[in-house]
Protein backbone atom coordinates (compact mmCIF):
# COMPACT_ATOMS: atom_id res chain seq x y z
CA UNK A 1 0.00 0.00 0.00
CA UNK A 2 1.32 3.45 -0.84
CA UNK A 3 2.25 5.93 1.87
CA UNK A 4 -0.46 8.32 0.63
CA UNK A 5 -3.20 5.69 0.96
CA UNK A 6 -1.93 4.68 4.41
CA UNK A 7 -1.81 8.32 5.48
CA UNK A 8 -5.39 8.89 4.23
CA UNK A 9 -6.72 5.73 5.91
CA UNK A 10 -5.04 6.69 9.14
CA UNK A 11 -6.35 10.28 9.03
CA UNK A 12 -9.90 9.07 8.34
CA UNK A 13 -9.85 6.48 11.13
CA UNK A 14 -8.25 8.76 13.72
CA UNK A 15 -10.20 11.88 12.75
CA UNK A 16 -13.57 10.17 12.63
CA UNK A 17 -12.82 8.35 15.89
CA UNK A 18 -11.84 11.56 17.66
CA UNK A 19 -14.95 13.29 16.35
CA UNK A 20 -17.10 10.47 17.72
CA UNK A 21 -15.45 10.97 21.11
CA UNK A 22 -16.26 14.69 20.90
CA UNK A 23 -19.88 13.87 20.03
CA UNK A 24 -20.14 11.46 22.97
CA UNK A 25 -18.83 14.26 25.20
CA UNK A 26 -21.47 16.63 23.80
CA UNK A 27 -24.24 14.10 24.53
CA UNK A 28 -22.91 13.49 28.06
CA UNK A 29 -22.61 17.23 28.67
CA UNK A 30 -26.22 17.70 27.59
CA UNK A 31 -27.47 14.86 29.79
CA UNK A 32 -25.38 15.68 32.87
CA UNK A 33 -25.17 19.47 32.71
CA UNK A 34 -28.11 20.43 30.52
CA UNK A 35 -25.84 22.19 28.00
CA UNK A 36 -27.15 21.76 24.46
CA UNK A 37 -24.68 20.59 21.82
CA UNK A 38 -23.80 22.64 18.77
CA UNK A 39 -26.55 22.57 16.16
CA UNK A 40 -24.67 21.31 13.10
CA UNK A 41 -27.56 22.35 10.88
CA UNK A 42 -26.41 25.93 11.52
CA UNK A 43 -22.90 24.98 10.39
CA UNK A 44 -24.47 23.54 7.24
CA UNK A 45 -26.49 26.73 6.81
CA UNK A 46 -23.33 28.80 7.06
CA UNK A 47 -21.54 26.57 4.53
CA UNK A 48 -24.55 26.68 2.23
CA UNK A 49 -24.55 30.46 2.27
CA UNK A 50 -20.79 30.48 1.58
CA UNK A 51 -21.52 29.00 -1.84
CA UNK A 52 -23.74 32.05 -2.46
CA UNK A 53 -20.98 34.45 -1.48
CA UNK A 54 -22.15 35.27 2.03
CA UNK A 55 -19.55 34.76 4.73
CA UNK A 56 -20.87 36.66 7.76
CA UNK A 57 -24.25 36.38 9.47
CA UNK A 58 -25.68 38.21 12.48
CA UNK A 59 -26.74 35.70 13.76
CA UNK A 60 -26.76 32.58 11.59
CA UNK A 61 -30.06 31.40 13.11
CA UNK A 62 -31.79 34.42 11.52
CA UNK A 63 -30.47 33.56 8.04
CA UNK A 64 -32.72 31.58 5.71
CA UNK A 65 -32.35 27.79 5.94
CA UNK A 66 -30.41 25.95 3.25
CA UNK A 67 -31.65 22.72 1.73
CA UNK A 68 -29.86 19.77 3.36
CA UNK A 69 -28.18 21.96 5.99
CA UNK A 70 -28.24 19.32 8.73
CA UNK A 71 -26.50 16.73 6.53
CA UNK A 72 -24.05 19.35 5.24
CA UNK A 73 -23.23 20.39 8.80
CA UNK A 74 -22.67 16.85 10.07
CA UNK A 75 -20.54 15.92 7.06
CA UNK A 76 -18.47 19.06 7.56
CA UNK A 77 -18.08 18.27 11.27
CA UNK A 78 -16.56 14.86 10.48
CA UNK A 79 -14.48 16.12 7.54
CA UNK A 80 -13.02 18.85 9.75
CA UNK A 81 -12.14 16.23 12.38
CA UNK A 82 -10.41 14.19 9.68
CA UNK A 83 -8.56 17.30 8.46
CA UNK A 84 -7.25 17.95 11.98
CA UNK A 85 -6.11 14.33 12.24
CA UNK A 86 -4.33 14.78 8.90
CA UNK A 87 -2.68 17.88 10.36
CA UNK A 88 -1.46 15.86 13.33
CA UNK A 89 -0.01 13.25 10.98
CA UNK A 90 1.54 15.92 8.75
CA UNK A 91 3.51 17.29 11.70
CA UNK A 92 4.29 14.08 13.60
CA UNK A 93 4.17 11.51 10.78
CA UNK A 94 2.75 8.04 10.49
CA UNK A 95 5.14 7.00 13.23
CA UNK A 96 2.84 8.82 15.65
CA UNK A 97 -0.03 6.58 14.48
CA UNK A 98 2.07 3.50 15.20
CA UNK A 99 3.01 4.76 18.68
CA UNK A 100 0.61 7.56 19.71
CA UNK A 101 1.59 9.99 22.43
CA UNK A 102 -0.67 12.36 24.30
CA UNK A 103 1.23 15.62 23.76
CA UNK A 104 0.83 15.98 19.99
CA UNK A 105 -2.83 14.93 20.18
CA UNK A 106 -3.58 17.58 22.81
CA UNK A 107 -1.61 20.24 20.90
CA UNK A 108 -3.70 19.64 17.78
CA UNK A 109 -6.95 19.13 19.71
CA UNK A 110 -6.71 22.24 21.84
CA UNK A 111 -5.12 24.17 18.98
CA UNK A 112 -8.11 23.34 16.81
CA UNK A 113 -10.20 25.71 18.97
CA UNK A 114 -8.72 28.50 16.83
CA UNK A 115 -11.08 27.47 14.01
CA UNK A 116 -14.30 28.24 15.88
CA UNK A 117 -12.80 31.19 17.78
CA UNK A 118 -11.49 33.03 14.72
CA UNK A 119 -13.53 31.71 11.79
CA UNK A 120 -16.84 30.07 12.62
CA UNK A 121 -18.01 32.09 15.62
CA UNK A 122 -17.31 35.47 14.01
CA UNK A 123 -18.82 34.34 10.70
CA UNK A 124 -21.95 33.02 12.42
CA UNK A 125 -22.52 36.24 14.35
CA UNK A 126 -21.10 35.27 17.75
CA UNK A 127 -18.00 37.47 17.46
CA UNK A 128 -14.35 36.56 17.86
CA UNK A 129 -14.08 33.86 20.53
CA UNK A 130 -17.80 34.15 21.31
CA UNK A 131 -17.41 37.80 22.35
CA UNK A 132 -21.00 38.62 21.32
CA UNK A 133 -22.63 35.80 23.26
CA UNK A 134 -24.42 36.37 26.59
CA UNK A 135 -21.61 34.67 28.58
CA UNK A 136 -18.42 34.78 26.48
CA UNK A 137 -16.16 33.36 29.20
CA UNK A 138 -18.39 30.35 29.69
CA UNK A 139 -18.69 29.80 25.92
CA UNK A 140 -14.90 29.98 25.56
CA UNK A 141 -14.36 27.53 28.40
CA UNK A 142 -16.81 25.06 26.86
CA UNK A 143 -15.06 25.39 23.49
CA UNK A 144 -11.61 24.80 24.95
CA UNK A 145 -12.80 21.81 27.01
CA UNK A 146 -14.60 20.30 24.02
CA UNK A 147 -11.52 20.68 21.82
CA UNK A 148 -9.40 19.20 24.62
CA UNK A 149 -11.75 16.21 24.57
CA UNK A 150 -11.23 16.07 20.81
CA UNK A 151 -7.47 15.92 21.52
CA UNK A 152 -8.02 13.03 23.91
CA UNK A 153 -10.10 11.45 21.16
CA UNK A 154 -7.21 11.82 18.72
CA UNK A 155 -4.97 10.04 21.20
CA UNK A 156 -7.51 7.27 21.87
CA UNK A 157 -8.31 6.81 18.19
CA UNK A 158 -4.58 6.73 17.51
CA UNK A 159 -4.26 3.81 19.92
CA UNK A 160 -7.17 2.03 18.26
CA UNK A 161 -5.59 2.59 14.83
CA UNK A 162 -2.26 1.31 16.16
CA UNK A 163 -3.96 -1.77 17.61
CA UNK A 164 -5.84 -2.45 14.36
CA UNK A 165 -2.60 -2.06 12.44
CA UNK A 166 -0.90 -4.58 14.74
CA UNK A 167 -3.70 -7.08 14.05
CA UNK A 168 -3.27 -6.76 10.29
CA UNK A 169 -1.25 -9.39 8.48
CA UNK A 170 0.71 -6.58 6.97
CA UNK A 171 0.87 -3.00 8.06
CA UNK A 172 -1.86 -0.62 6.89
CA UNK A 173 0.64 2.21 6.82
Amino acid sequence: MSDAVGYLMCAVLIGAGATVVMDIWAAARKRLLGIPPLNYALVGRWLGHLTRGRFRHAPIAASPPVRGERLIGWLAHYLIGIAFAATLLAFWGLGWARHPTLGPALIVGIGSVAAPFFVMQPAMGAGIAASRTPRPGVARLHSVVTHGIFGLGLYGAGWVASWLDSLAWRSFW
